[in-house]
């Protein structure tokens, strides 16, 4: 036999106080009807009013500023999209040869060659060293590796490490700085289309010479950077 079912202690309490009829109708209106309300979350005692408007204003002023401002390429981006590479079509040597006029007549402004005859080695090694290479025509006259020596061509990409040069037969080489022995030859005076020297008496270029290994540096800290005579050690 099935145990009674166990009454309500708020039924009993109510058929005490009321007839049967009116405890039922409390019972089922008050009780077993009424709604429960819910909030779905408390709010955090320790953030009031004040907190809750700064916090909102910090956001909303964080958002703009991330939908204003473009985030930079990384590294990888920037290699995907070949930012800094040289097309093909633009690896062509009679493009750079007017840059080459350009860095001349740069190199002749800085060792003062128009108005002096003779340069010093000692004077203008620093200028040379912090000087930016970028359209000069270069020559490898020494390296480790024996293949690259007689490589000539002018620099259309000075980096940390490399230089990158567009030969006379359109090629594009990249040659490292680090054991290698570059020169340069810097004219004094330039040349009309006939080949003609603007000067009653050409003289001979100033030919110089850079150990790559002196100067691994990117043209912009060349420029401000301070360098200090020694002796290299694979002389």
């Amino acid at each position: 036999m099935a145990a009674a079912e166990k009454e309500h202690p708020a039924l009993g309490l109510l058929t005490r106080a009321h007839d049967p009829s009116i405890s039922n109708q409390i019972f089922r209106e008050k009780v077993q009807t009424r709604p429960l309300l819910l909030r779905p979350s408390s709010p955090d005692p320790r953030e009031d009013a004040r907190s809750k408007r700064q916090k909102l204003r910090l956001e909303k002023a964080k958002a703009n500023r991330k939908s204003k401002k473009p985030r930079p390429l990384t590294a990888k981006q920037k290699r995907e999209l070949a930012v800094y590479d040289i097309p093909k079509e633009q690896q062509k040597y009679d493009i750079y040869v007017p840059i080459w006029k350009l860095w001349s007549s740069y190199m002749r402004d800085i060792l003062n060659m128009d108005k002096s005859r003779h340069v010093n080695a000692m004077g203008v090694g620093p200028l040379l060293a912090s000087a930016d290479y970028h359209g000069a025509m270069v020559d490898v006259v020494r390296c480790r590796c024996v293949g690259r020596v007689g490589i000539r061509g002018i620099v259309v990409k000075d980096t940390k490490f490399t230089l990158e040069v567009v030969t006379q037969n359109n090629e594009l080489k990249t040659i490292p700085k680090e054991h290698t022995i570059f020169r340069f030859e810097v004219p004094f005076a330039e040349q009309d289309d006939d080949g003609d020297s603007q000067m009653a008496e050409p003289r001979k270029p100033f030919i110089f010479e850079l150990h790559g290994s002196q100067f691994e540096n990117r043209p912009a800290d060349r420029a401000n950077r301070k360098f200090k005579q020694h002796i290299d050690p694979d002389l």
